[in-house]
């Protein structure tokens, strides 16, 4: 059974705060079942972009897994599609962590075409 989107995003959010990274809802999506997508600052004018894996790249065990979809990009680029992401989907999530180093916290999660 897979987590609330709501409950995963606060897991998460713990899972870097323990790691002495800030992260924050830029958009709160649905409660329970929202896309979630994550964007990791760098504090320099470049973010890396996840978001839910495609079908194929998914897991059976109900974990939700990501892939990397934008990788130090301008944050205007990933604003514009952010915004574009929220169009399309009323119900999605939008996290930031902010890290210099471009760590995601995502370990054991990712997956990568």
């Amino acid at each position: 059974m897979r987590l609330k989107s709501e409950i995963w995003v606060k897991a998460y959010l713990r899972r870097a705060a323990v790691a002495g990274t800030f992260g924050a809802v830029v958009r709160r999506g649905d409660s329970d079942a929202g896309a979630i997508m994550i964007r990791v600052s760098r504090l320099d004018g470049h973010c890396d972009l996840y978001g839910p894996a495609p079908a194929g790249l998914a897991s059976d065990d109900g974990e939700r897994r990501w892939t990397r979809l934008a990788e130090n990009a301008a944050d205007a680029t990933v604003d514009q599609r952010l915004e574009s992401e929220a169009r399309l989907d009323p119900d999605v999530w939008v996290v930031e962590i902010e890290d210099r180093e471009g760590r995601h916290h995502l370990e054991g999660w990712l997956s990568e075409p």
